[in-house]
């Protein structure tokens, strides 16, 4: 009998370690983690989201991320792609947020009704549904009206969190989720409950996490969700038309890919000639490559920006702390991890990291600050090497996180290599300026008023990152 005990044991840990590799390192999907080719444009629009404390204490906001969507979804003519990680109006009950997700299905509609013939597609995640535990009005009345939803197959993708998702491959992912859940929703009080079964898939805590808009006209690849609960973050995005519009469409396909066959339009090639913004679509791993790179290829001469929610990749921590050491100018600023979507957060990663990086070799020339936030988060994932005559900027749905950064979740990213005169990094100069020296409102604050943890936060913040079993 022992024996017997014995050969089952040992058979079920072969095929369990045998879950865990291969999902970790199997071959990804076709057309995903591509870094496309480097194309020259003549301007890129940067937009940004603003959400700051005014000199009465009161939240104001300078926000243009959406409405420049709006309009671009009110002049597009042949089609429209979305591809969005929330998309949803929950929202804790005794909070009230923007309607941004009302304005977008309206304004999707009335293209529809106004142009019959435009072709409408929308990507978006399962957590909207909570993984079906109960129906999506907006994405319903989009499906009823012409729009393609499609919610995003990510089986396919490598397990992030690989000691609980061999399980969940190997005995729960065969259960179908029939809905009808008892259980309290944990992303919004407000919010239907959910299943079981949603909450075990839950904690596979793999997305479609892509924040962007393609129409005929203009493309938005942007680091804010269209979410209510989402709705006074701050943000960026940056705007781009010619060829790459192409790169981000073929990109699109193939993660539409995921759940069918399906071809979505492209626009007319355009003859590029030589200027002085390079642009560059990044997607999954390549994104971690091309950050690490930069980073990497810096010196004493050149500095390094970064606008994150989090910071937590082991790589970039320790690239940063050695271009330190070079006596490379970097300035960090980061979201104090306290508050997500109202509810309070435990300050993991960016705490404890920003405990580290004070205590550096080379500490001095890593400069820190927390967003000022209030019940919103500091949302942007901007990254920024200024080496005096060009500068390279990369930003998109990516947080600089190993879920992020490498091949797990889907992500974009646009690379920009530009000319210091430009317009485009003289803005992005300019934001990061106007937030760091705290010009005309208290957008920032030193590290020193939240920098604490107690000591089991940062036992669990170890522990997670020894077993990946974390959101970040």
């Amino acid at each position: 009998m022992k024996r017997i005990i014995l050969t089952i044991f040992v058979l079920f840990f072969l095929i369990y370690s045998g879950t865990i590799y291969y999902h970790v390192n199997k071959p990804l999907p076709k057309g995903l983690s591509i870094e496309g080719p480097v194309h020259y444009v003549e301007n890129v629009e940067l937009l940004t989201d603003i959400t700051y404390k005014n000199s009465e204490n009161k939240r104001s906001l300078q926000h243009e991320i959406l409405q420049t969507m709006l309009r671009d979804i009110q002049y597009a003519e042949k089609f429209i792609v979305i591809d969005m990680f929330l998309f949803n109006k929950d929202t804790n009950k005794d909070q009230a947020y923007p309607p941004l997700v009302e304005e977008l299905t309206e304004a999707l509609l009335r293209k529809k009704q106004e142009r019959p013939s435009i072709s409408i597609v929308f990507l978006t995640d399962k957590i909207n549904t909570v993984y079906h535990s109960y129906p999506s009005e907006e994405l319903n009345r989009l499906k009823n009206n012409g729009v393609k939803v499609i919610e995003t197959d990510v089986r396919k993708l490598r397990d992030s969190n690989p000691l609980y998702s061999a399980f969940w491959r190997m005995f729960g992912q065969w259960v179908k989720n029939s809905g009808n859940g008892h259980l309290p929703n944990l992303l919004a009080k407000g919010a239907p409950k959910v299943t079981t079964l949603s909450y075990l898939e839950l904690l596979n805590v793999k997305a479609n996490h892509r924040k962007l808009l393609i129409t005929d006209q203009a493309a938005i690849i942007s680091s804010g969700n269209i979410h209510n609960a989402s709705g006074y973050h701050s943000n960026v995005a940056f705007r781009v038309q010619g060829n790459i519009m192409n790169d981000l469409l073929k990109s699109e396909e193939s993660a539409a890919r995921l759940n069918e066959q399906i071809n979505l339009p492209r626009i007319t090639k355009q003859v590029e000639r030589q200027t002085n913004i390079k642009i560059q679509l990044l997607t999954e791993g390549k994104i971690g490559k091309h950050v690490l790179e930069e980073i990497k290829n810096t010196n004493k001469q050149d500095s390094i920006w970064i606008g994150i929610l989090y910071l937590a990749d082991r790589k970039v921590i320790e690239e940063l702390k050695a271009a330190a050491e070079r006596k490379v100018q970097i300035y960090l600023m980061l979201d104090p991890n306290q508050n997500s979507f109202g509810n309070k957060k435990s300050g993991l990663p960016n705490i404890p990291v920003v405990a580290e990086l004070r205590k550096a070799k080379a500490a001095k020339y890593i400069h820190i600050k927390w967003y000022n936030t209030g019940k919103e988060q500091y949302h942007p994932k901007i990254f920024l090497v200024d080496r005096g005559k060009e500068n390279t900027i990369i930003s998109g749905s990516a947080n600089i996180t190993r879920r992020n950064l490498y091949d797990f979740n889907l992500e974009t990213a646009v690379k920009i290599i530009a000319q210091k005169d430009t317009k485009v990094v003289k803005e992005t100069k300019g934001y990061f300026h106007k937030l760091w020296t705290n010009e005309g409102a208290q957008f920032t604050k030193d590290v020193d008023t939240q920098s604490k943890l107690p000591l089991f936060r940062y036992i669990i913040y170890r522990l997670q990152r020894l077993s990946w079993f974390t959101t970040y």
